[in-house]
């Protein structure tokens, strides 16, 4: 175990102490990390966006420019929107919580169930993308092993946000800021050499669109320049990420989102336009084997000097490589997030909400990792394959996203002065986002995008199966804490008795609880029936869980803190008054069994005799369903117990 423990702190860190008042100002991220970790995603879709237009246009190249326009606009648009819904919800404002609170909760777990499949395939596409841009420049008889390399890239990346959010971002802001230097450079200097070119180039598009014009008609021109821009539609992916991943935003949260957002959308835009414009100046022509940033790169350095060409190649595609690595970084942290929401929500196992010691939802990101792997095993980590399952899911998203906005702000039109301009911003996000999100459907469906959907609607119905299972749970449980009430009506009319001094020599009977609840309670009287008038100590220890829900702030930690104490010293009363002494410990932590057995041991040794009791809810049809859904910490903690030679007794209760 010490072996193990060794191996954990050297790989993943050591765990974290949630006590440190200053916790969440270090863990935080500032708006230049969060422009890394956030915003990595939507800039480097520059490594494949602006290419995916090009190419859709196929010899109507010159169209790219009214595109490029409409991207810009676009971005434009929905940054504006995403702003918006960040101030609304400044705890965090992701795509299911949004669609939750103000549609209805049934279509905000489709939104979560979306951004899952999203995320995934956010992370599968950016590592694919950058392990071809890595292999680019490598000799062709390497290409065999590309998809072992975006295994290990994965593998890696699973690793390192094990460690925490802001670890796993400070590795790579050197890379993000060498790819944003290089690629700002090609463009500014591939524009100013060509400068003199630019009557040229509004030349060409006036004569491509008349040329296209009267090959297709009017409609037909439209439909073609849709086409690329639905098909670039990738560009957009990861804007929603700042509003999902707000709560790791350093204070105060909104100015730093909004903040982020800014920086985002400015290089994203830049990026985007910039790179189609060079793409004409220099006439790109596709290359086997090479991105077109390859080639324009390429064409830029041609009348460099040698070396000094070489080294700036290198430079542009290896940040470029390795942006799209960080990209992967969005589904790694917003990803788990939905997951953990979704869990408190009762749309998971509760599990994926649990926190790790380094203060990290491991089992959402665990999760993320494996169905990465399986969906870049599956494609072979294509890029082109998994560009066709891409971005679907990103726009049902942004699409009730922005229907719940525009439904929030013609409701509260009579609260809020500005709800027009409110309106009119969220109602041109939906307008674009569904309509993006209409001939993504269209152009993607019959190519792939129908599995991508599919699998959607299997989470979700998966998502509906749990959510009934935990409702069904909670009724049965419901009869239980009624003797919550009848315990408190009749305290309120008995005669209270003072409590005896301790006698830590006598027998003692120890209980985990979890709440002042009906589930304790029944323990209790249950303990009281099976050995009346045995046990003459009563204590009752409980440990309050940091988990996503809880661990959002130092007032929120603190808030569990108070809140465990009043719950577990209610059973102290309640023992008081009927004569007994009694007494609690409680403790906070992230693995209850860890945080129980400490406080256990310590109460042995103030009490020899001391008999544990716990306990447990126990399913008639017992299945690894039921297993994965509910906790069974109780039966570690009895194990761990047993290892030191204290008894402890379960007592099982039926749902």
């Amino acid at each position: 175990m010490n072996l193990f423990k060794s191996f954990k702190n050297l790989v993943i860190g050591r765990a974290k102490n949630y006590s440190d008042k200053h916790l969440f100002h270090k863990g935080s991220l500032i708006a230049m990390f969060a422009w890394v970790g956030l915003g990595a995603d939507p800039v480097s879709s520059s490594c494949y966006g602006p290419e995916s237009v090009f190419l859709a246009l196929g010899e109507h190249t010159y169209l790219s420019l009214f595109v490029a326009l409409a991207v810009i606009v676009t971005i434009v648009i929905i940054c504006m929107s995403y702003s918006q819904i960040i101030e609304e919800f400044r705890t965090g404002g992701g795509g299911y919580l949004v669609a939750s609170k103000l549609l209805s909760p049934n279509v905000g777990m489709v939104s979560g169930c979306a951004l899952i499949v999203d995320y995934v395939l956010t992370i599968a596409t950016s590592v694919a993308a950058g392990a071809d841009a890595v292999f680019s420049l490598l000799p062709p008889h390497w290409h065999t092993h590309k998809t072992v390399f975006a295994v290990a890239g994965v593998i890696f990346l699973t690793l390192i946000n094990l460690r925490g959010v802001k670890e796993s971002v400070m590795i790579w802001v050197p890379v993000f800021g060498l790819f944003i230097v290089t690629h700002v450079f090609a463009i500014i200097y591939g524009v100013s050499v060509h400068a003199g070119e630019m009557a040229a180039i509004a030349n060409g598009v006036s004569a491509d669109a008349h040329a296209t014009y009267n090959q297709v008609g009017l409609w037909g021109m439209l439909a073609i320049m849709l086409r690329a821009y639905s098909l670039g539609a990738g560009t957009y992916t990861g804007i929603e990420a700042v509003s999902n991943g707000l709560p790791i935003l350093r204070e105060p949260r909104v100015r730093t989102g909004k903040r982020t957002m800014i920086y985002m959308g400015v290089t994203l835009g830049f990026l985007v336009g910039g790179l189609l414009l060079t793409y004409l100046l220099y006439r790109v022509q596709p290359v086997d084997g090479k991105t077109l940033n390859a080639v324009l790169f390429e064409h830029i350095t041609a009348t460099w000097p040698a070396t000094a060409a070489k080294i700036f190649i290198i430079a542009a595609l290896s940040s470029a490589a390795f942006l799209l690595f960080i990209a992967a970084e969005t589904g790694f942290l917003d990803g788990p997030r939905v997951m953990a929401n979704m869990a408190i929500d009762r749309w998971l196992p509760t599990r994926f909400a649990s926190l790790s010691d380094r203060l990290v939802t491991q089992n959402g990101v665990l999760l993320m990792g494996v169905a990465t792997l399986l969906v870049l095993i599956l494609c072979g980590a294509a890029v082109d394959t998994l560009i066709v399952l891409y971005s679907i899911n990103v726009f049902i998203t942004f699409s009730l996203s922005q229907l719940g906005m525009v439904r929030h702000w013609w409701l509260n039109r009579a609260k809020e002065p500005k709800w027009k301009s409110k309106l009119l911003i969220n109602g041109l996000g939906l307008i674009l986002t569904s309509g993006i999100l209409v001939s993504l459907c269209v152009f993607k469906f019959f190519q792939g995008g129908w599995i991508t959907l599919v699998v959607t609607g299997i989470i979700a119905a998966g998502a509906v199966w749990v959510k009934r299972h935990y409702q069904q749970t909670q009724k049965q449980l419901a009869r239980l804490n009624d003797l919550v009430t009848s315990t408190t009506a009749n305290d309120a009319s008995a005669e209270s008795k003072p409590m005896p001094a301790v006698i830590p020599s006598a027998r003692t009977a120890v209980f985990l609880v979890n709440g002042y609840n009906g589930l304790g309670l029944h323990t209790l009287f249950a303990v009281s029936r099976m050995f009346p008038k045995i046990y003459q100590n009563f204590v009752f220890v409980q440990v309050g869980v940091l988990d996503a829900g809880t661990f959002k702030g130092a007032d929120e930690v603190e808030n569990l803190r108070e809140h465990s104490r009043r719950e577990v010293e209610r059973y102290v009363n309640y023992m008081g008054r009927h004569g007994h002494y009694a007494e609690s410990h409680f403790a906070l932590g992230t693995d209850i069994a860890d945080e129980a057995t400490k406080l256990c041991e310590k109460i042995a040794e103030k009490f020899p005799q001391a008999q544990f009791f716990a306990g447990q809810l126990i399913f008639k049809d017992e299945s690894l369903l039921t297993r994965l859904l509910h906790n069974h910490t109780v039966f570690e903690l009895q194990r761990r117990l047993y290892r030191t030679g204290h008894a402890m007794l379960i007592l099982p209760i039926k749902a």
